[in-house]
């Protein structure tokens, strides 16, 4: 028995990594996207469950392996069981800069700056 495979444009796609099945393919055909670590340019590569994907999205590289092939493009709860993200967590949200002389004050900061100035008067 031969094990199924499925399109790999079609699959991104079904899986919810790209809003369009040509976008996709898009981003297959320009070399953006891997499969176990060797680079491809055909939309039309097979993959099966056990592959590992390596693609940009957005400003972030995934890196995701395949669990199982999709039978349509469903809700993202059913896209989410299709794999199984392996990339590494990043704070994606930048952190709350400190006062350094710039920008408004914290609390905090504001209760120093008064006792400074207090203390000097």
């Amino acid at each position: 028995m031969t094990e199924a495979r499925l399109r790999i444009d079609k699959w991104l796609w079904q899986a919810r990594f790209f809003k369009t099945r040509s976008l996709s393919a898009k981003q297959v055909s320009g070399g953006h996207v891997r499969v176990n670590g060797n680079r491809i340019l055909k939309p039309a590569q097979p993959v099966a469950p056990g592959d590992v994907l390596t693609f940009p999205q957005a400003r972030v590289v995934r890196v995701v392996r395949i669990e199982k092939l999709g039978d349509r493009r469903g809700p993202a709860t059913e896209a989410q069981t299709l794999y199984t993200d392996l990339t590494e967590k990043q704070d994606t949200q930048p952190r709350n800069p400190g006062f350094e002389g710039k920008g408004r004050p914290t609390k905090k900061d504001r209760r120093l700056l008064d006792l400074s100035r207090n203390q000097d008067s």
